[in-house]
């Protein structure tokens, strides 16, 4: 089988909803974030603080281009979809899952951006950031599933019934 890479804004659901989806799929699961976090041997919001948010990018852009990996879920980080080489890569061997959140929803979930390890500008919002990579996560999309309110275990079925739906599983 194909991987399976999770994309969407932070606090979508990428990294749970991989691990459950793995799970009932018999994959592997790979957090791309983690990865970043044993290569610089610091948490994310520790590489953007000390080393700065270009140098998080450049190794995160790096970690996903070196991923190879064959029937795993992939959790990438929130802006995996600024690089575009990398999100070539993972669709090589891959059907992208968009995690859609709606604004209101990552906001309620979303409550330590400043400390969370994300990919933000200091004069940008989070408002500001949904709208800059929503174009980009439909883009990259090749299945999109609405996530909110919904258990978990509904978000992972509709994402299986997708996968059903085109074949894939």
């Amino acid at each position: 089988m194909k991987n399976i890479i999770m994309i969407g804004m932070p606090a979508s659901g990428k990294s749970v909803t991989g691990v459950v989806l793995a799970k009932a799929l018999k994959m592997k699961f790979i957090d791309a974030d983690l990865i970043i976090q044993e290569k610089s041997g610091k948490v994310l919001q520790e590489i953007i603080e000390e080393d700065g948010i270009e140098a998080f990018k450049e190794c995160e852009e790096n970690v996903l281009c070196e991923i190879a990996a064959a029937n795993a879920v992939i959790a990438t980080g929130g802006s995996a979809v600024y690089y575009p080489a990398a999100m070539e890569h993972l669709k090589a061997n891959g059907i992208v899952v968009y995690l859609e959140a709606e604004l209101g929803t990552v906001k309620k979930r979303l409550r330590n951006i400043r400390t969370r390890g994300v990919a933000i500008g200091k004069n940008q919002t989070l408002d500001d950031l949904y709208y800059v990579r929503q174009p980009l996560y439909e883009k990259y999309a090749d299945i999109t599933v609405k996530t909110g309110e919904d258990p978990l275990e509904t978000t992972v079925d509709s994402i299986i019934n997708a996968l059903k739906g085109a074949n894939i599983c």
